[in-house]
């Protein structure tokens, strides 16, 4: 055993490192004791007993070691107790020595109950109503039976017709805001009863889903209003087993057997005497052929596919209703910047686009001979050359708008004041951006002709100049909430208004007038419009109006039927009959970018 003493403490002290402690207490005589104890009262040595022990004083006991197993006497030989060197006035005294105390391992922690998460679109307590599955089984057949799925026709409008009954019926939504969104959203899709374009048609249909979000939802933010329209679109799947527990809850358990002799005897009496009475009389056989779909090979997985998808979203739409989503739930801690760090940027991008602006109504007011002088461009060619730009500008300056709103802190009226200057001034600057990008979009189409991506986005910045007046507004007292439903109405608002423009023949009427005034038409691209522009095309004369309508005779195939009927594409189809099929002429393809 080493007996050095530790470095840096004195050798009087005589302490000796140790490897183990007992796990007791127990009285340790000094080493004034030990020779003492050997010893008679004559202070003669007693012999060999002394000396054992002199030997053993001092050392720990064997099987007493702290490294002993539980419950044994078993352990390990530990080393000596470190002892300090007793003082003259102590000597021959008996010094008890308590082992240092163990460090008790700490309880275990109480154990925490499992919570399971609320979840995040908790579903109905209940199961799905009767009236919920009737709405879904009417929708679902109205689909499978008047839906025309590849060409714009009456049967939309009357699919979107037998929806919006089912849901209002079954849910019992009666708000007058909520019936003004439905009404919008038959609106829309009554687009395809009176006009073919397809490219219009279909933004009709998704602006239709919107519209039909904010009927069924409550969502007032930009957030509710997403989220609204991203449950509608997912809530078909989980209620799938909602509609299941209904049908389960539902089912008769008596009538089982009398329901399935009245569809069989329903179903014999139909097969026995209708087609009987189609031989009778033609009138009636007619009748019975525009009524019944062509069958094919194809029809049961179209009218199943139909039935499947319009059914389940009816009732998807009744679930969104039947649960309460916390679609304008706000974080409660909310956080912003101070006024420098938001202020700063935005000052500088003021000035920017108020440079911007100086130049652009140079340009305005400048005209071609300006234009020519500064940019070395002819105007249509200037218009061309940074209209996409400018819409870039017009929308990405929204975004900043919102972003700003959003987290720039407004607690003192100073805050308030500069969020005001700042952010109106921002979005009057580009309202004038917004002018300048209409006139040079003008400007274009007067230079290349018109065509429906042009006017598209024409309409398009008419919106957002729409919007960024609002944005104004809603910025006088920093209040919103009117504002993302409010975008969303005027948006359909000019899609509506596109439509009512009747925009293939629009385009192919100011293309004609082009071409009377110069001399410079792209036959190839009025082509490839829908019927919708046949009217438009009579100044052009016999020959190149039968090359442009022999190329529209395919819109004509399988649309007879009662359902895919269209205003437009009947009034076209004399026009389209009239033109053979074997008519040859070459107008090459179009160069309309």
């Amino acid at each position: 055993m080493n007996d050095k003493p530790a470095a840096g403490v004195p050798r009087k002290l005589g302490l000796r490192r140790i490897d183990a402690v007992p796990t007791t207490a127990m009285p340790v005589r000094s080493s004034t004791a030990r020779s003492d104890a050997g010893r008679t009262p004559e202070g003669k040595s007693t012999g060999g007993k002394g000396a054992e022990e002199k030997d053993a004083v001092g050392k720990i006991p064997e099987g007493t070691s702290g490294d002993r197993k539980p419950g044994t006497g078993e352990g390990k030989p530990a080393e000596e107790i470190p002892t300090a060197e007793p003082s003259s006035a102590g000597r021959g005294a008996s010094v008890a020595v308590a082992a240092p105390p163990v460090a008790q391992a700490a309880p275990p922690w109480p154990p925490v109950p499992h919570r399971d998460p609320a979840p995040l679109w908790p579903a109905p307590e209940g199961p799905a109503s009767r009236r919920v599955l009737y709405a879904g089984a009417a929708a679902g057949v109205a689909a499978a039976a008047m839906l025309p799925m590849d060409v714009p026709g009456i049967g939309w409008v009357l699919t979107g017709a037998v929806a919006v009954v089912g849901v209002f019926t079954a849910t019992g939504r009666r708000s007058p805001e909520s019936i003004a969104w439905a009404v919008t959203a038959l609106l829309l899709l009554s687009v395809s009863t009176f006009l073919t374009a397809d490219w219009l048609f279909s933004l009709c249909v998704l602006a239709a889903c919107a519209a039909g979000s904010l009927a069924v939802t409550d969502g007032r933010t930009l957030r509710g209003v997403v989220l609204g329209g991203v449950a509608l679109g997912i809530a078909p799947f989980p209620s799938i087993k909602w509609a299941a527990r209904g049908l389960k809850a539902a089912r008769p358990e008596h009538h089982d057997k009398a329901l399935g002799r009245t569809i069989l005897i329903s179903a014999g009496l139909l097969l026995v005497f209708v087609p009987l009475l189609a031989g009778a009389d033609a009138a009636f056989a007619g009748l019975l052929g525009d009524l019944v779909p062509e069958f094919d090979i194809v029809s049961p997985f179209e009218w199943g596919f139909l039935f499947v998808t319009i059914g389940l979203g009816t009732i998807g739409a009744c679930y969104v209703q039947a649960t309460a989503l916390p679609l304008d739930a706000e974080p409660h801690t909310r956080r912003t910047v101070s006024r420098r760090e938001w202020a700063v940027p935005i000052g500088l991008l003021v000035v920017v686009f108020a440079v911007f602006v100086g130049v652009q109504l140079a340009s305005l007011f400048g005209g071609d001979d300006y234009v020519q002088r500064t940019a070395e461009l002819t105007y249509a060619e200037y218009a061309r050359s940074g209209f996409w730009q400018l819409l870039a500008v017009t929308v990405l300056t929204l975004v900043v708008i919102g972003v700003a709103t959003r987290f720039a802190a407004t607690g003192t009226a100073a805050d308030r004041r500069w969020l005001r200057g700042l952010l109106g001034g921002l979005a009057g600057l580009t309202l004038v951006i917004v002018a300048s990008a209409l006139s040079r979009m003008w400007a274009y189409q007067q230079a290349y002709g018109f065509t429906a991506l042009r006017l598209l986005v024409f309409s398009c910045e008419v919106w957002l100049a729409a919007v960024y007046l609002m944005v104004i507004g809603a910025g006088v007292k920093l209040r919103a909430a009117w504002l993302p439903r409010s975008m969303v109405a005027t948006g359909i608002a000019t899609l509506l208004v596109l439509a009512a423009l009747n925009p293939d023949r629009f385009i192919a009427e100011h293309n004609v007038e082009r071409f009377q005034a110069t001399g410079k038409i792209d036959l190839p691209y009025l082509a490839t419009l829908s019927v919708d522009a046949v009217p438009a095309f009579d100044p052009l004369g016999p020959a190149v109006r039968d090359c442009l309508l022999v190329r529209m005779k395919s819109d004509l195939a399988d649309t007879r039927d009662w359902y895919a009927w269209n205003l437009s594409r009947e009034r076209a189809r004399p026009l389209l009959d009239a033109v053979p099929w074997d008519r040859s002429c070459d107008i090459g393809y179009s160069t309309t970018r």
